[in-house]
C-alpha cells in the first residue's frame, strides 16, 4: 500500500494529527499537528463543537507541515462504550479450485460475526482473525490450503453507535472523512510491540489521560481488549485535591516531582506550592509519591482483575508493555511488576522515519500506531455492516470561521 495516509488520535488530553507517506512499504512521517484537547472526557466526546475546534487546529498544522490537503483519516477510539469478545466462524470449503481463497476467509468471518450477540446501541468496529484451522489443524495462513472445513477464531470489538457517531460528526465538521475507527490499544500495539513479544504472551497497557487501554496478545494474535475509565487525569486530580491547587498546577507538580516509589525518596526532599487562597507551603516529595503510588496501584489492580476475567490462564512471559503519557511517571514499572508479578517495560514507538523527534515518546504510541495499522493486514477484513461515513459537506465552511 503506497500513498499518503493520515491518523487522528483524538484523546482526553491532546489531539495529534499525523501524516505518513508510504513508499515501497516504508512509512515516513511527513506531517504533524499537536494541540491540547478540548470537549472530551474519559476518551469520549462531550462537546462536539469544542472537540472539532481542537481537531481542526491539529489538522491545519499537519497539512502545513506535510504540504497535503487531508480528506480521510484513521481515527482513534476509546471510552467505556467499547467492548470485545471472541467468536468462532466455521464454513465448508468448496471442493473445486486451488484450496482456500480470501473469499472463504471472509465467509468464515461473516459467520463468526453473526454469532455475536449485540446490544441495540452497539455496532461491530473490528473483526480481527486470531487463528485458523483446516480440518482441526491449526495453520498460520489458510490461503491455498486444501481441506473440507475452515474455522476462523476472530476477536470482535464493538462500540456504542452514538459515541461513534459523535466522534464521526466531530471530524466531519472539519472536513475529514472517517477511513476507519481504530481502538487505541490495537493502534499502540502496532507501534510499540516487538514481533517476538507478540509470539510470547504479552499485554499492552496504554495509560492515557482519561482511560487505560488494554490489549492482550497470545501466540502472535490479539486475545482480549478492554478500556478502563481511569488514567493519568485521576492522578493529577488526586494531587489537585490533596494540595488544594488548580488542576494545571497539579499537572506541573506531577511531571516535575512525581514518583511512584515513596520508599526510595529522601524524607527531607521538599518542594513549594501555593494553594487556593493561601500562603506558599512546603510539601514533602515522599508524601506526594504516596498519593501517586496509591492511584497507580489501583490502575494495576484493575488491570490484574481484567486479565483474570478475560479467561486468560497463562503467565504473560513477555510481561506488560506500558505506553501512553501515564507511563512516563517515575517508578511506574516498579509498581506494575509488584502488583502483576510479571516483567514490565515502558515503550516508545519503534522504527520511526521522518519528522520523529517529538514522536519518540510513549505519549505518541497511538498516533504512530494509527499509521502502522493503516499499512498492516488488519484492514483486510471489515465487518459486513459498513460503518457510518461522513463526507466533507461542512468542512470548508467551518474552517473559514476558525480563529487563526
Amino acid at each position: 500500500m503506497d500513498g499518503v495516509i493520515c491518523g487522528l488520535d483524538i484523546g482526553t488530553t491532546k489531539v495529534c494529527a499525523l501524516v505518513g507517506e508510504v513508499k515501497d512499504g516504508q512509512l515516513r512521517i511527513i506531517g504533524l499537528g499537536n494541540v491540547v484537547s478540548t470537549g472530551l472526557n474519559k476518551g469520549m466526546i462531550v462537546d462536539v463543537g469544542e472537540a472539532a475546534v481542537a481537531v481542526a487546529k491539529a489538522v491545519e498544522q499537519a497539512e502545513q507541515t506535510s504540504g497535503y490537503r487531508l480528506a480521510r483519516a484513521y481515527i482513534s477510539m476509546a471510552g467505556a462504550h467499547i467492548d470485545s469478545q471472541n467468536s468462532l466462524g466455521s464454513i465448508g470449503v468448496h471442493k473445486k479450485g486451488g484450496g482456500v481463497a480470501p473469499e472463504d476467509i471472509e465467509r468464515a468471518l461473516a459467520t463468526a460475526q453473526t454469532l455475536v450477540s449485540l446490544q441495540q446501541d452497539q455496532e461491530i468496529v473490528h473483526l480481527v482473525p486470531r487463528n485458523y484451522r483446516i480440518d482441526d489443524t491449526v495453520v498460520v495462513s489458510p490461503i491455498g490450503m486444501v481441506g473440507n472445513r475452515l474455522e476462523v477464531d476472530a476477536h470482535i470489538v464493538t462500540g456504542g453507535k452514538m459515541a461513534l457517531r459523535n466522534l464521526g460528526k466531530c471530524v466531519d465538521t472539519v472536513g475529514i472523512e472517517v477511513e476507519e475507527f481504530v481502538l487505541n490499544s490495537l493502534a499502540s500495539g502496532e507501534a510499540v510491540l516487538d514481533p517476538n513479544e507478540r509470539q510470547m504472551d504479552v499485554m499492552v497497557a496504554d495509560i492515557g489521560g482519561g482511560t487505560t487501554d488494554l490489549a492482550l496478545y497470545t501466540q502472535g494474535s490479539i486475545y482480549h481488549t478492554k478500556v478502563l475509565p481511569i488514567g493519568g487525569y485521576h492522578v493529577t486530580n488526586d494531587i489537585a485535591i490533596g494540595l488544594r491547587v488548580p488542576f494545571d498546577m497539579a499537572e506541573r507538580v506531577k511531571l516535575e516531582y512525581g514518583d511512584c516509589r515513596p520508599g526510595e525518596i529522601d524524607a527531607a526532599s521538599e518542594f513549594r506550592v501555593k494553594p487556593f487562597g493561601g500562603e506558599t507551603i512546603r510539601v514533602g516529595r515522599q508524601d506526594l509519591a504516596a498519593v501517586i503510588e496509591a492511584r497507580i496501584e489501583e490502575i494495576f489492580h484493575f488491570i490484574l482483575e481484567e486479565i483474570r476475567e478475560s479467561g486468560y490462564a497463562g503467565l504473560l512471559p513477555a510481561g506488560i508493555v506500558l505506553t501512553g503519557g501515564g507511563s512516563l511517571l517515575r517508578g511506574v514499572t516498579t509498581v506494575a511488576e509488584r502488583v502483576l508479578g510479571v516483567p514490565a517495560r515502558v515503550a516508545t514507538p519503534r522504527n520511526l522515519v521522518g519528522l520523529v523527534d517529538t514522536l519518540r515518546s510513549p505519549s505518541y504510541a497511538t498516533s504512530v500506531g494509527l499509521l502502522r495499522w493503516a499499512t498492516s493486514d488488519n484492514i483486510l477484513y471489515r465487518p459486513q455492516v459498513a460503518q457510518n461515513r461522513w463526507g466533507r459537506r461542512f468542512g470548508n465552511f467551518f474552517r473559514a470561521f476558525l480563529p487563526g
